[in-house]
């Protein structure tokens, strides 16, 4: 969902063309607030770029009353963030709701997956994005996250949350999320924008308020908005870094714009607030590193993904030689077999794995010789990374929930992000589509009936 770089925080200079695009933003925000969108006969929203998508045939907005959800990410965001940066926000919603000692991802732990898991309950071998960056012989190009392909419903599997709650009548809304600009057999969120990192946080919030500023039959039952900034300061200074804790106090005002604007618009006795992350973050070094060269010719292979987890497809030879070549290599690169990766990781009947699979240790990056070389002439520090195995503790991400519907002050064991589609989907009242979690696995969370 972030930029493919991740190397340079998100906080910038915005330059005039910004500037421009977010008064456009700021005109369709006001026509939300005041109930004017207008549908043209498209069936899409009349509004300065970039466009919304209007209701379909049969969605209608909430009854009174009824409960709302936003769903936010903090990509990125560490599990002991919470405690030690200064983010009073999210601590006092902590502390009215419900949080966990982590949120366990899922393998491999990265953006696109680990996303698309949360508003699908199913791992990645089940739902399709087996990584941010793939390949798939049918369709017969390349997946990567910023790639026009993304957009292609072929790829994405299951049914997101906004799909199962637009099919049974309730209007949602998307402030970016992986999938969120795919058509589902016709059927998209009722309001979403094409992801632009640059779109400045403080807007997003606004539209999310706009939304919910809509008359009662218009408005959104489920919105989720994403943010990218702690992912993109914990791979350039790493998740130990002074930046790190600027960085959340930074998000944490935007959290608390939000809650006061809910709390303006007098819906906080039905709000639900689910803040997760998609996964962690861990200190990488120039000093710890696998250097593939050593042991291959890359020049035989498609590396489709490098480091931490390497994924690998035979150019020329077999994938049984790529196994075989790295196979008891170096002591911090462990190398399956496709159909031998750990059944616990859930990564090994999707046909778009790659028949090799590398691990790395944690804090281990694997490169190649020329990419070692470029780091080495350009001065070029380390600082996080993410991908390892889902299990280690510096993987697992954030959450928190609350609302009415949720217990106050309660801290529960870690939780796997795959349960909590079945625990939207009974806070929104939705019959949920088939996926791996289980509704039993979120019984702490909810108040007793």
């Amino acid at each position: 969902m972030k930029k493919a770089s991740t190397a340079t925080p998100t906080l910038k200079t915005r330059t005039n063309k910004r500037r421009s695009f977010v008064r456009a933003a700021y005109a369709l925000l006001l026509a939300s607030a005041t109930g004017a969108l207008g549908v043209c006969a498209s069936g899409r929203v009349q509004s300065p770029e970039p466009k919304v998508q209007s209701p379909g045939p049969g969605v209608q907005g909430l009854g009174s009353g009824a409960p709302i959800m936003i769903l936010i990410s903090l990509d990125g965001w560490r599990w002991d963030y919470l405690d030690r940066a200064q983010v009073p926000r999210l601590r006092a919603l902590a502390t009215r709701g419900v949080r966990s000692e982590g949120l366990i991802p899922t393998f491999p732990t990265k953006t696109f997956p680990n996303h698309y898991s949360i508003v699908t309950g199913l791992y990645p071998e089940h739902h399709g994005i087996v990584s941010n960056n793939m390949i798939d012989a049918a369709i017969g190009e390349r997946f990567s996250m910023s790639a026009p392909t993304a957009k292609d419903e072929r790829w994405w599997g299951g049914e997101p949350m906004w799909v199962t709650a637009q099919k049974q009548g309730q209007a949602t809304a998307s402030m970016f999320w992986p999938g969120s600009e795919v058509s589902f057999g016709g059927v998209r969120p009722t309001f979403w924008r094409p992801f632009d990192d640059d779109f400045p946080n403080r807007q997003r919030v606004q539209a999310v308020l706009g939304w919910l500023r809509l008359p009662e039959l218009q408005r959104p039952s489920f919105i989720t908005l994403y943010f990218s900034d702690i992912d993109s300061v914990g791979h350039s200074a790493g998740p130990e870094s002074s930046e790190i804790l600027v960085t959340a106090a930074e998000l944490d005002k935007e959290i608390g714009v939000l809650v006061d604007g809910v709390n303006d618009l007098a819906l906080t006795p039905r709000v639900h607030y689910v803040i997760v992350s998609d996964h962690g973050m861990s200190q990488v070094s120039t000093s710890r590193v696998v250097v593939l060269d050593d042991y291959l010719d890359t020049r035989t292979v498609d590396l489709i993904d490098l480091s931490p987890g390497v994924g690998i497809w035979p150019r020329t030879g077999t994938a049984e030689d790529i196994y075989m070549a790295l196979k008891d290599t170096h002591p911090s690169l462990t190398v399956y077999r496709r159909a031998d990766v750990p059944a616990e990781l859930h990564y090994n009947t999707h046909p778009r794995i790659p028949p090799v699979i590398g691990i790395a240790a944690e804090g281990w990056t694997v490169t190649t010789r020329r990419q070692l070389q470029e780091w080495q002439e350009n001065g070029r520090q380390l600082g996080g990374n993410h991908g390892y195995d889902p299990r280690l503790r510096s993987m697992h991400g954030l959450f928190i929930a609350a609302g009415p519907q949720f217990r106050q002050g309660a801290t529960i064991p870690p939780l796997e992000n795959i349960h909590l589609y079945e625990m939207m989907a009974r806070v929104l009242g939705l019959k949920p589509a088939p996926n791996d979690g289980r509704l039993e696995m979120t019984a702490g969370v909810f108040k007793s009936r």
